[in-house]
């Protein structure tokens, strides 16, 4: 496959730029694997497709506070930093991409907070995700991550084209978030509610939680024409034994199994084996998935609508098939479909 068969022309005014005021009431496209059936509902209509004993998988990584607005010493320059990955918590050293960053030299001292309350210095200017910064703080860890959270703004995606606002801390945030370290929402998982979630208890639909960090990798634009050129930055997950234990007996059993996002589905693609069931991992992945991909675990998948040319797009049409995926785009921009983190779902069956 080469990067110009995911090209598609996105109107602009179908980029969601805030969320819908109810999580479940977003719509939903049902796209049909094995026929050309196309069916539009809204999100919460979801458990319609779904029986007692099916399986939900979800990502509960949890969005940190990534994005810090400060200013460069002695100039009084501007600063934006963005924290990509911890490296090492006990000397507070973080990947970070800078902007501008071509006024960022080794040793220069960076101030946040509007009493300078962190300090950082740059230490390396040579790694491929950007920076690297040594917060100076002599404290608790516990508060250093305090202050982190106190003067860093939720890192929304650039295409909104505006700042954070109140509302984005809760609704950049997946319901079921709980481990800490992704720089980008897990969006599918958005549309699931409070009360959804009840009602899938109540149906006796089963569900269970990995963790997949989302990074700025998926995301970054790609270069090369070639696809299997392309290199995409590892993310690290978490898959215990006991959610293996889970999806495993779901999956014996005949149920179906729904997977919940496009990190989550790489995660998933990393561990299974080849005779279809899951292993535990603590580590990282850099599995990059375009057609033609056998998947050999899941049968359906929630995704939103995604950008022309992302990886994103590119493992939904080697989910769903790249001919029916690239159709289903042009009558979501037909329907007028929500694009984005805060856009519509897909629902791929």
């Amino acid at each position: 496959m080469k990067l110009s068969q995911f090209k598609f022309e996105l109107p602009e005014e179908l980029l969601a730029k805030h969320p819908m005021k109810y999580r479940d009431e977003s719509r939903l496209m049902v796209v049909h694997k094995d026929s050309d059936k196309i069916e539009h509902k809204q999100f919460k209509d979801i458990l319609e497709y779904y029986d007692e004993n099916d399986f939900f998988i979800f990502n509960d990584s949890r969005v940190f506070p990534a994005r810090l607005f400060g200013h460069k010493e002695k100039t009084n320059a501007d600063i934006e930093v963005f924290l990509l990955r911890e490296l090492n918590p006990s000397q507070h050293l973080w990947d970070v991409l800078v902007n501008p960053a071509r006024k960022i030299r080794i040793g220069n001292k960076l101030f946040f907070g509007e009493n300078e309350e962190l300090v950082a210095e740059v230490i390396d200017n040579t790694t491929s995700r950007g920076r690297t910064l040594r917060f100076l703080y002599d404290g608790p860890y516990e508060e250093f991550k305090r202050l982190l959270h106190l003067i860093g703004s939720t890192p929304i995606p650039d295409y909104l084209d505006r700042m954070a606002e109140p509302e984005d801390l809760e609704r950049y945030q997946n319901i079921f978030a709980r481990n800490e370290g992704a720089v980008v929402a897990p969006a599918a998982g958005l549309h699931f509610s409070r009360e959804l979630m009840k009602r899938m208890k109540i149906k006796g639909v089963d569900f269970d939680f990995l963790t997949i960090h989302n990074g700025l990798g998926a995301y970054r634009d790609i270069d090369v024409e070639d696809l299997t050129k392309h290199k995409i930055d590892s993310e690290e997950i978490v898959i215990t034994q006991e959610f293996c234990d889970n999806a495993n007996k779901a999956k014996d059993r005949g149920s179906k199994i729904c997977v919940v996002g496009t990190a989550t589905m790489r995660a998933v693609e990393t561990v299974v084996s080849t005779d279809g069931h899951l292993k535990p991992r603590d580590g990282w992945t850099n599995m990059f998935i375009f057609p033609p991909h056998e998947f050999l675990f899941a049968d359906s998948m929630v995704t939103n609508f995604n950008m022309p040319y992302s990886t994103l797009l590119m493992m939904t049409c080697a989910f769903g098939g790249y001919e029916k995926i690239m159709n289903a785009y042009q009558v979501a921009i037909k329907e007028k479909y929500r694009f984005g983190a805060y856009g519509d779902a897909m629902l791929i069956i």
